[in-house]
């Protein structure tokens, strides 16, 4: 199915691009996310009416997400977890939990924008983890699993 791009689409495209993929994808996640719609003569044409309108919110969202980079690089956050006397957590800390904390310290983050390629944190100590506040913005945190007193 063609598609036109409505925003900036990881290892897809940009705004304004007209890209081929497949029909669940576009009809099941991409239209209904508003990240895009189908490439026909009337949508190419509303497409370039409102083009500098997306361009400009675009933008913005992109500055706004490098401001919170800018506060977020380098943080150290701590988060206290019941854990045993070997350092395994009773549970895990998962991307929520961490989102919560950064949230919490004062830049607000979703769990989604949390990157854990090694899946939930399950011991006590310091992990390096990414947060892709923006396709263009990835900022590196540590974050310090200690054990609840």
């Amino acid at each position: 199915m063609q598609i036109i791009l409505l925003e900036k689409v990881a290892n897809l495209g940009n705004l304004g691009d007209v890209v081929t993929v497949k029909d669940g994808y576009a009809r099941n996640f991409l239209v209904p996310q508003g990240k895009a719609k189908r490439a026909n003569a009337a949508n190419l044409a509303a497409f370039e009416a409102r083009r500098a309108e997306l361009e400009a919110k675009q933008a913005e969202i992109l500055a706004d997400a490098k401001v919170r980079g800018e506060k977020l690089e380098g943080a150290n956050i701590t988060i206290a977890q019941k854990a045993g006397v070997d350092g395994r957590l009773f549970g895990s800390v998962t991307n929520a939990d961490i989102a919560e904390a950064i949230t919490a310290s004062g830049v607000a983050v979703i769990r989604s924008e949390v990157r854990m390629p090694n899946g939930q944190l399950k011991a006590i100590g310091e992990y390096d983890l990414e947060i892709a506040l923006h396709h263009d913005v990835v900022v590196n945190v540590v974050i310090t699993v200690v054990a609840e007193a």
